[in-house]
């Protein structure tokens, strides 16, 4: 019974990041996803120590804001002539700075040390259960089966304005669109993505569930729709063969979830129909070979 809750948590955090990561990749702001998975322990710590509780609501909560906080910073250091790289370091880099700081001082005593946000350890999930109208799961379950029907209803309720804002945000904003709502919005939802997955895969790995599946979608498919339907299905066979990968060679389960998405990624790079880097090399040398026989 713990082997299904460890494969079910896993494929939601597949699903759920694979989904949110295609308009991350999409929008050209991957590297965003890293800054939110660190600036969100921010949040977390002021969640704690403003409530005085490791509630999954609040520590949500105070992850979406630390994720918004981190959007809007970002944008006026680049829009102040910083460059964007430069902005998501500054950024992440001191507000996870001043999480650590907080969680020493404040939250020493208490189960929020930067390992277990940092890393995660999903074999534990099944161990830590909520029990909601008599049905019993593990809390990781709840948490990220409500991050993805908020992530769903926020795609089909703003699908076409989010799709025309990311191809063409000028044309959106002359027939007033809310850009501003809409991007802070998403930033919103990426951070409520990255914190329901702590407990499975940690802040730094979820960032290759974001990113990865979307990446590998992005090279397979020629619509967005087909590209979220991708990215999820990719985001889930990654982490039910990286636990069972990880079950063979007795390693970190989350660390091979994310070594299964690189390594999808890499076969669909190298192998993809007429596009794949092997496959360019060998109609190269095939068409040599023809040139050199005429």
């Amino acid at each position: 019974m713990n082997e299904f809750w460890v494969l079910v948590t896993g494929s939601l955090v597949g699903i759920t990041c694979g989904l949110t990561g295609v308009f991350l990749i999409l929008r050209k702001m991957a590297m965003i996803a890293d800054a939110i998975s660190h600036t969100v322990l921010f949040g977390i710590v002021m969640a704690f120590i403003i409530t005085q509780s490791l509630n999954g609501i609040w520590m949500m909560l105070g992850a979406g804001i630390a994720g918004v906080i981190t959007a809007y910073l970002v944008q006026v250091l680049q829009s102040n002539g910083l460059q964007e790289d430069a902005s998501i370091g500054v950024v992440f880099t001191t507000l996870f700075a001043i999480g650590v700081l907080l969680i020493t001082l404040f939250a020493g005593n208490v189960h929020l040390d930067v390992e277990h946000v940092l890393m995660g350890e999903i074999a534990f999930v099944p161990w830590n259960t909520w029990t909601f109208m008599n049905l019993t799961m593990p809390k990781a379950v709840w948490m990220l089966l409500f991050v993805l029907l908020i992530n769903i209803l926020f795609l089909l309720g703003f699908y076409k304005e989010i799709k025309l804002s990311t191809f063409d945000p000028i044309f959106a904003m002359s027939i007033g669109l809310p850009l501003v709502f809409l991007h802070y919005a998403f930033m919103t939802l990426v951070s409520f993505t990255t914190v329901a997955a702590f407990d499975s895969v940690g802040a730094v790995l979820v960032v290759a569930m974001l990113i990865v599946p979307a990446s590998t979608a992005y090279l397979l498919s020629k619509s967005v729709k087909r590209m979220i339907v991708l990215s999820m299905l990719i985001g889930m066979l990654s982490a039910i063969g990286g636990y069972y990968f990880a079950k063979f060679l007795d390693a970190s389960i989350a660390g091979m979830m994310a070594t299964t998405a690189g390594g999808i990624f890499l076969l669909v790079f190298l192998f993809r129909p007429y596009e794949g880097l092997l496959m360019k090399k060998r109609k190269l040398v095939n068409l040599n070979n023809l040139t050199t026989k005429s």
